[in-house]
């Protein structure tokens, strides 16, 4: 039945109409990345990637259908002249040959064409193996089993090994394509008594075979390369058995290969299948018998029970490669005679924590959403970042900094055009020493406010306050900003005082401009929007922002780099700048231990989501090769060479050259915001928890090895610590910005080492220095010192405890302090302030530790002052308890309650008006902190109230009893007084 004429014309006009609109959105998607990158100013590496995909795409394409083509073609043409019919009866393949004949040639056309597709896709996925290979770099040091360079096996092995695979994947298919050809056209039977083959077809199938093989005995040499990445022994890297075994195993077996690829070729001009049979026995027996069972018994009767010593040449090439590979090798170790009592020390003389960082990024993260967010439609990250900026007397502080990022337009008026043309953009740079308070616990903000203001404004002359590019979720969408300068619709901020607001027009270089009709209607193609080309608002002005969080863009201009998952913002030369860490990284370094990025860069931070997880691919080097940045306001990306001496920089340098700028066109003020990156210190840390020890008898017994401690603030132990940027001053040395971590004993609570990496931009950037515990001494541990600090104050805090307010921990710091190691921490009361806010931590108190003695106060001088100044509290014996008066107890316990009652209902009162009264707030405080003083007199400093006559606990400031919680819980407390919590 023939179909009527115009549905046979339809058919193929609906089927031209879906291809080109295929191809267009195909064109649409990859001339916007080019526009894109032409915006950026990194065309060259949109040119260099797509340039080098699609050769390597038609080579990989080329070569597979000209291999497993023209084999097919070959088994064809050379079918037997007769047809099926030279070996007598018919078989099974008749049927198949006689349905698919008529249709060969599709059929051939077709399977090749996605034959090309899947094997030029992967060979063109393949692009950074082959432009390392291109471009290699000699690293000038040699791996110790056989002298090659360290680049052979960095760049020149992953790419012989691809190669490699793409030709026995194409040999495979050709083997089975030429099979199933000769089968069909009767090149071959299987009948009894054997398989009955045309000449054609056995030299045909002989010579794939024998290159199979040939190939085989090619690969057999090459493996005795990837020997140095073999997991066989004690650690990673050519073990006893692989180097004593296995290698000249290898190189056995590739000569027995080649004899085998020679015993296939004979079956050219040999009938029968005696060679063809000896030589697939020989290679499978083979490699059975010497590759498989004589490497196990060297490993089990030689190496198991005298692996110590069999091992150790091996272990201390490992140890070895590991420390150069992760950078650690340079780290410096000396042994700390830290001493654990105070009375044993001076510390008048040390003031090396006077300016120590109190403020927890990640916890006042909410108190800078509470009091800068000035209107719900902007936030802050979680957490915010630490910075270092200089004070009116030009001393460099650490500071704690954020951008206000927009979040959305505000709720019910989530519309396109408030989407994409008005809420564009955050305002402002909000910063606060990390040392010091307010006279309500509040940081003492020197930028805050929309338009920006404060000293710290002034200082870095900061002029571009606008924030088109952040780090919050929405900033990876789209925006269309610009448009009408005259007549301008962007929300730049909200007037103060006021219900109007500020609007502006933005006037960046970057972005991607959309006036033309063409751009429009690629970019509603793009992102599925019809009013990108229908919307009047947009005019020739107009640009479209787009891959707007910082490390998204740095990762499109870099594909070759792998990004620290914390990007942190810094005033730079009048603007906000986000400065990216960069790695280099890899897991062809020979001899060096390979282990997930992921793992080893897990810990707090990254559990709750807060900084970005790295992928868990495994790495066995990596380097800080690169310091990035991302203009926030215009989106203009600067890639920096901040190590000159990596070959793998090198390598991406030669590949992309003019992409990377040299260091020293890093300006002052960058310069002086570069900080060590948290996720190489991590990956080093993890590293130096085994690899700090370079015998390889004690690396083997592993009785000194050291786990970095759980978080203890958190309450799970199972989660690292996170390092913590603070100035500190190590032995000898001066307060320097410095990345800091500590580290425990495998078994065990107790402080094992220190460890501190220089992070100011100078001579000894970089500097790694761990001061090693003596075992004479026991230093309580991190977990030990929370403890402490929980069980000293547990009653007590309870006893405050009023309302819904709750004691929150910051971060537990670990400091090098008057000989031995002080532990540091804030202690916030998180308070509902009312008026539909949401509860915010605010700094009350400072703990401190050394030894087994503990220190509390509103300052950190004043808790150094109890452990060092003989004035350190202890719980009252009961003996003294029942030597106190209990009339006049009861009768001041009673006039202290009623005083921190009616401060706290003060400061209640203060918080829920609208705006908090912060004046109000921080009298009332001042008044409960001196009625919690005289309610601690009386009660004792264990916080257990004296018995009343009638023998019941006096009551609480809410009336309820005070129940003593375990140690390990989390009291909830009243909310106290402080002045400033340190000094500037």
């Amino acid at each position: 039945m023939r179909l009527p004429r115009r549905p046979r014309l339809l058919l193929p006009v609906v089927i031209a109409l879906v291809v080109i609109v295929a191809l267009f959105f195909l064109f649409s998607g990859i001339y916007t990345d080019y526009l894109w990158f032409d915006a950026t100013g990194f065309t060259s590496i949109f040119s260099g990637v797509l340039l080098t995909q699609i050769v390597l795409f038609l080579v990989g394409a080329a070569l597979m259908v000209a291999i497993a083509g023209g084999n097919m073609l070959l088994a064809f043409r050379t079918r037997p002249m007769f047809g099926p019919a030279m070996f007598g009866g018919s078989s099974g393949a008749d049927r198949y040959r006689m349905a698919l004949d008529p249709h060969r040639k599709l059929i051939y056309i077709v399977g090749m064409a996605l034959l090309a597709l899947f094997s030029g896709s992967s060979f063109a996925g393949q692009w950074q193996t082959w432009l390392q290979f291109v471009n290699a770099t000699p690293f000038g040091r040699t791996d110790p089993e056989f002298g090659y360079d360290i680049s052979f096996f960095m760049f020149d092995y992953p790419f012989i090994r691809m190669v490699l695979n793409f030709l026995f994947t194409a040999v495979i298919i050709s083997i089975v394509l030429a099979a199933i050809t000769h089968y069909l056209y009767g090149g071959f039977r299987l009948q009894s008594p054997g398989v009955h083959a045309s000449k054609a077809a056995r030299i045909h199938l002989s010579v794939l075979l024998g290159v199979f093989v040939l190939l085989k005995a090619i690969a057999y040499f090459m493996d005795r390369f990837g020997l140095v990445f073999s997991d066989r022994g004690f650690v990673h890297g050519a073990s006893y058995t692989d180097v004593n075994a296995v290698l000249p195993a290898k190189t056995i077996l590739a000569a027995i290969a080649l004899i085998c690829a020679v015993l296939f070729f004979a079956g050219i001009v040999r009938s029968g299948g005696m060679l063809p049979g000896v030589a697939f026995g020989l290679l499978v027996l083979s490699a059975i018998l010497i590759g498989g069972v004589y490497p196990a018994l060297v490993e089990q009767f030689q190496v198991k029970p005298n692996q110590q010593g069999k091992e150790a040449p091996y272990i201390d090439r490992n140890i070895q490669a590991t420390r150069e590979a992760y950078g650690v090798d340079k780290t410096e170790v000396e042994t700390y005679n830290a001493q654990a009592d105070p009375s044993k020390v001076q510390a008048n003389g040390d003031t090396s924590v006077s300016g120590v960082r109190l403020l927890d990024p990640s916890l006042v993260s909410s108190t800078y959403e509470q009091t800068q967010r000035i209107r719900g439609f902007y936030g802050f990250a979680d957490p915010l970042d630490v910075d270092r900026y200089p004070d009116s007397t030009g001393k460099l502080v650490d500071h704690i900094v954020g951008v206000r990022e927009l979040t959305g337009p505000p709720q019910g008026q989530d519309n396109w055009i408030n989407r994409r043309l008005v809420y564009t953009h955050g305002y402002g740079f909000v910063a606060a020493p990390g040392n010091k308070v307010d006279s309500s616990g509040l940081p003492d903000y020197d930028a805050k406010d929309m338009p920006v203001i404060g000293p710290l404004v002034q200082s870095t002359k900061l002029t571009e306050p606008r924030v088109y590019y952040g780090e919050n979720d929405t900033a990876g969408q789209y925006v269309i900003a610009g448009g009408n300068p005259s007549r301008p619709q962007e929300l730049d901020y909200p007037e103060t005082g006021g219900t109007g607001q500020k609007n502006t027009a933005y006037t960046g270089r970057g972005g991607v401009p959309v006036g033309s009709f063409f751009n429009r209607l690629l970019y509603a193609a793009k992102y599925g929007e019809a009013n990108i080309l229908l919307s009047g608002d947009i005019n020739d002005n107009s640009k479209i922002l787009y891959v707007r969080n910082p490390r998204e863009r740095v990762q499109k201009v870099a594909p070759f780099l792998t990004l620290d998952g914390n990007a942190y913002p810094a005033i730079i030369d009048g603007r906000i700048q986000w400065i990216v860490d960069a790695y280099t990284t890899s897991n062809d370094y020979p001899y060096s231990q390979s282990e997930s990025l992921g793992e080893m860069t897990r810990d707090t931070s990254t559990a709750r989501q807060v900084i970005a997880q790295q992928p868990t691919d495994h790495i066995n080097y990596i380097r800080n090769s690169v310091k990035a940045t991302v203009d926030a306001y215009d989106g203009t990306v600067r890639l920096y060479a901040w190590d000159n001496n990596d070959p793998v920089l090198k390598t991406w340098s030669k590949a992309f050259p003019g992409v990377v700028r040299p260091a020293g066109e890093m300006s002052a003020q960058l310069r002086q915001h570069v900080r060590y990156p948290e996720d190489l210190f991590k990956v080093q840390r993890y590293t130096l928890s085994r690899y700090h020890i370079t015998d390889p008898a004690a690396f083997y017994s592993g009785q000194d090895f050291w786990n970095v401690p759980g978080d203890p603030t958190q309450g799970d132990l199972n989660i690292k610590q996170p390092p913590y940027y603070l100035t500190t001053t190590m032995p000898g040395g001066t307060p320097t910005f410095s990345l800091t971590t500590t580290f425990v004993p495998r078994q065990g609570p107790n402080l094992a080492a220190f460890m501190a990496a220089d992070s100011a931009a100078g001579d000894n950037y970089g500097r790694i220095r761990i001061l090693r515990m003596p075992s004479s001494t026991p230093i309580p541990g991190p977990g030990q010192a929370q403890n402490a600090f929980q069980s000293r104050f547990a009653g007590e805090l309870n006893l405050l405890g009023v309302g819904a307010s709750s004691v929150r921990y910051g971060n537990l710091l670990t400091l090098p302090y008057a000989g031995g190691l002080v532990y540091i921490e804030p202690v916030y009361i998180q308070v509902a302030a009312g008026g539909g806010q949401e509860p915010y931590p605010i700094l009350q108190r400072v703990l401190v530790s050394f030894g087994s003695k503990i220190g509390v106060g509103r300052t950190l001088e004043e808790a150094l002052h109890q452990v060092f100044g003989g004035e350190q509290q202890q719980q009252p014996s009961e003996e003294q308890q029942t030597e106190a008066q209990p009339e006049q107890a009861t009768t001041a316990l009673d006039t202290a309650i009623a005083e921190a009652k009616k401060a706290y209902d003060d400061a209640q009162e203060a918080l829920q008006s609208s705006p908090p009264d912060w004046d109000a707030y921080g009298d009332a405080q001042q008044r409960l902190q001196d009625a919690l003083q005289q309610l601690e007199g009386v009660t004792g400093q264990g916080g257990q109230p004296t018995p009343s006559p009638t023998g019941s606990p006096s009551p609480s400031p809410t009336g309820s009893p005070p129940a003593t919680p375990p140690a390990t819980s989390s009291p909830t407390p009243t909310p106290t007084g402080t002045e400033a919590a340190g000094t500037s």
